[in-house]
């Protein structure tokens, strides 16, 4: 768990978008909230924006939490402070399910068209940089799983992270359901992939 795709351009990418810009003032980014507020939605889903997300949100998950008087919700005791931290979990792997589900989208073949044989070699390696995305969601998705259990009840209202919570409810009475979507693009990949593997691309 935690570790991206091993895809060719991901190191060289990373590195270019978290330099820093020239005369930009720096401040040390330790705690898991400080990653958490790095992450942000795109309008153009482009592969280098869904892996810089996914850089900050696996950065979260591996970071301690800060001082709960800095929490992106308001904390009154060790008890909401326990439920804050479990969700924050479950939020962030959950993300990380969508996240890596929408880059294994990039790579994806939705179809193996018979004029696409010249370029047989590329969709199949396309193909498996979309299962090895597809493959770690699935992991993600786990291990929101995981986290949701560990909250058996919504005891406390935590009303700054309401969507968290709404997305706890969710998962747990199986309203949301990634497994059943990421087991959907795999038989499709394989059957794509069988149909490509299948074609002669020496006869165009």
């Amino acid at each position: 768990m935690g570790k991206s795709p091993r895809f060719a351009l991901a190191p060289l990418v990373l590195l270019l978008l978290l330099a820093p810009a020239p005369g930009a003032r720096s401040y040390r980014v330790l705690y898991a909230e400080q990653y958490y507020k790095l992450y942000h939605q795109h309008f153009y889903q482009y592969p280098e924006d869904t892996m810089e997300n996914i850089h900050y949100l696996e950065l979260a998950l591996q970071a301690d939490f800060a001082n709960p008087l800095y929490a992106l919700a308001r904390i009154a005791d060790r008890q909401e402070w326990a439920q804050y931290r479990t969700l924050f979990k479950m939020h962030a792997n959950l993300k990380l399910t969508e996240l890596y589900l929408t880059l294994g989208s990039k790579y994806d073949k939705m179809t193996a068209y018979f004029y696409n044989a010249p370029w047989k070699r590329q969709n199949l390696e396309s193909l498996e940089q979309a299962e090895s995305a597809y493959r770690l969601a699935l992991g993600y998705w786990r291990e929101s799983l995981r986290w949701a259990a560990g909250v058996p009840r919504l005891r406390y209202n935590l009303e700054q992270i309401q969507r968290w919570e709404d997305e706890w409810k969710r998962v747990v009475t199986g309203d949301l359901d990634y497994r059943q979507i990421i087991d959907g693009h795999l038989r499709r990949l394989a059957r794509v992939r069988a149909e490509f593997q299948a074609m002669d691309s020496s006869t165009y």
